[in-house]
């Protein structure tokens, strides 16, 4: 089955490319990691192009398609993942992609992405609720998981931001980007908790969301863990940027993150248990198990944060069952793409939210 170009299928490229970000930052050693990760970025990379190169040739054949994604209620939030994509494959050559560009293009790419994907994820974030508020029919039970997707790629644009923080000259420079990257982390902190109520508010009123697009309550991780892990970086870094008061801004990465670590357990707990109530009476194979990759991965690597910023094992565990889920997430999710490429003709629902939705 051919499935047409949706941003949601960007979605693959983060899922992928987060597994190269989260073995080398373990605090533990792990045999074999830096070269499965290395792996992985080669594989998130090609998946990026594959899916641009899609893209590109679906606007030349309909140059109304992203018109019409914008203008859809439910795919239009997943404008999110093209930026996020962008900065995951980015990330992923200043950490592992090294070994193979060399430092100085490496960097040079990464820059690139980094700022590709937030110059887009700023207009998701602006442009999408803009939507949603003046065109979009947004009925009590219409929140998911995925109205997170199109106001988290700052959070990501803070967290891998702070990796090119110390290649900038020292002064306003490496400051400005430093502060620029934790504006960004408060952009996406309180909107995300925003949108995260809505979502709470419409599971607990009107029960688990439809089976097809029950995985995206997983996206919530992305949201928590991303969080986490930002403050982090950003904090090891800021008492040498803005020795003014970067202890403080060092601090924040404990007393904001081990809360919020707390949180993202409860909410781990919750999403996997809808998701095994929901596998019981049957989980629809679906674009949107890549939920169960990128959100995961980001519980990982804010694990791993707090357990360098404490030495605690407890998060050294929390850090290796997150991997360990990944993992697992990853093999379902590139399972259901290869069920949904190779699968029969699918009837396809009204409009473009069969890209969400589509099963078999």
């Amino acid at each position: 089955m051919r499935l047409p170009y949706g941003p949601n299928w960007y979605a693959a490229t983060m899922g992928t490319g987060i597994v190269a970000v989260v073995l080398p930052g373990l605090p533990f050693r792990v045999p074999g990691a830096m070269p499965v990760a290395l792996t992985f970025w080669l594989a998130a990379s090609l998946l990026l192009v594959a899916t641009a190169t899609v893209m590109m040739r679906g606007i030349r054949q309909d140059g109304s398609l992203l018109r019409r994604h914008y203008d859809d209620p439910v795919l239009s939030h997943f404008y999110g993942a093209p930026a996020m994509a962008l900065m995951t494959v980015g990330a992923g050559a200043v950490g592992v992609g090294v070994d193979i560009l060399g430092t100085r293009a490496a960097v040079g790419l990464g820059s690139v992405l980094w700022a590709a994907g937030t110059l887009l994820g700023l207009w998701t974030a602006i442009a999408v609720p803009y939507r949603a508020i003046t065109r979009h029919e947004v009925a009590d039970d219409s929140a998911t998981g995925g109205w997170l997707m199109p106001v988290v790629p700052p959070m990501v644009s803070a967290t891998t931001g702070a990796a090119l923080v110390p290649h900038l000259p020292a002064g306003q420079a490496r400051e400005t980007l430093l502060l620029v990257c934790y504006a960004l982390f408060g952009l996406t902190m309180i909107a995300g908790f925003l949108v995260l109520n809505q979502l709470w508010q419409r599971l607990i009123r009107h029960g688990a969301l439809a089976p097809a697009t029950l995985p995206t309550v997983w996206i919530v991780l992305g949201f928590l863990g991303q969080s986490t892990t930002a403050v982090h970086h950003l904090g090891v870094l800021a008492p040498s940027v803005v020795p003014g008061y970067g202890h403080a801004l060092g601090m924040l990465a404990v007393c904001y993150g081990v809360p919020v670590w707390g949180f993202t357990m409860l909410w781990s707990a919750l999403a996997l248990a809808l998701t095994v109530r929901q596998v019981r009476v049957g989980l629809p194979v679906a674009a949107t198990w890549w939920s169960f990759t990128f959100p995961v991965g980001t519980v990982a690597t804010g694990s791993s944060a707090l357990a360098a910023a404490t030495g605690l094992a407890l998060f050294e565990i929390s850090a290796a069952i997150a991997t360990l889920g990944l993992l697992v997430g990853w093999f379902a999710a590139a399972y259901a793409t290869l069920r949904l490429f190779a699968g029969p003709p699918v009837l396809q629902p009204e409009g473009c939210r069969m890209l969400v939705e589509v099963q078999h």
